[in-house]
Parts: structure tokens; sequence; C-alpha cells
């Protein structure tokens, strides 16, 4: 398994834009550097990428959650 980890403080997004489908869902297959979602600092997105191929087992942060550097956004069972 390989957590994914936020690597900037601020607001988690599973999605590009309100009204848009998640970037991933639970259970998706996923690629080495693929976005899984956005963090807000000071209205600047940066996304967030896999470091690892595999499926994605679950997000451990909500649409809208606040993060920490280290915090973990998402598990993935490595293929």
């Amino acid at each position: 398994m390989a957590e994914i980890q936020s690597p900037l403080p601020g607001v988690f997004y599973r999605r590009p834009s309100p009204g848009k489908d998640p970037f991933v869902q639970d259970g998706d297959h996923v690629e080495a550097g693929q976005v899984i979602g956005l963090i807000e600092v000071m209205k600047q997105f940066s996304e967030v990428q896999t470091d690892s191929a595999g499926t994605l087992q679950g997000f451990r942060l909500q649409d809208g959650d606040m993060v920490h550097p280290g915090d973990v956004i998402a598990v993935v069972a490595e293929s």
C-alpha cells in the first residue's frame, strides 16, 4: 500500500471545479503521476498526484477538508 500525502497546507478538493465529476473514485485504477485532487492555498491550486500505479483503495479526507503537510489524502494498492 502506498499513501498519498499532502505536500502543502490548504483545502483539499476531489473535483477540478464545482459541478464537475471527481478526478477519481474509490476502486479506480490510477497511473503514476495521475491527478487525484487539488489543494487550494490562498486562491492558488496545486495538483495532488499519485507516486505509483495501482488501485485507489480510498480517500482519508472529504472534499473540502483542511489538510496539513504529511496528512494522508488517499491510499493506493500498488500493482
